[in-house]
């Protein structure tokens, strides 16, 4: 049985909208890798600067406190304030930090 131009046509937007949604899907997996690279990067700069200054350090503390998920702070059970020297946040004339 030969297929009729409808038939054809209906195939081929079924093809294409699996395309399309196939192509959404990649774009939100993408987007949700970029979104948790970026939590990763920036919750490791924020442990950095805790180690270094004692009221980032002490802000961490209190957005551990905090957190309204028990299982949340569960994670955060055995980990302690750092205990590094506590000095104030880099200055403008930090030589990392561009003028």
């Amino acid at each position: 049985m030969a297929e009729t131009e409808l038939e054809r046509a209906e195939k081929r937007y079924a093809q294409a909208k699996a395309r399309l949604q196939a192509l959404k899907n990649r774009e939100t997996t993408r987007q949700r890798k970029l979104d948790t690279r970026r939590k990763v990067i920036l919750g490791g700069a924020l442990l950095d600067l805790a180690e270094r200054d004692s009221s980032a350090a002490a802000m961490l503390d209190r957005l551990i406190r905090n957190l309204p998920r028990k299982q949340d702070r569960k994670a955060f059970a055995d980990w302690g304030t750092p205990t590094g020297p506590a000095s104030p946040a880099p200055s403008s004339s930090d030589p990392e930090t561009p003028s």
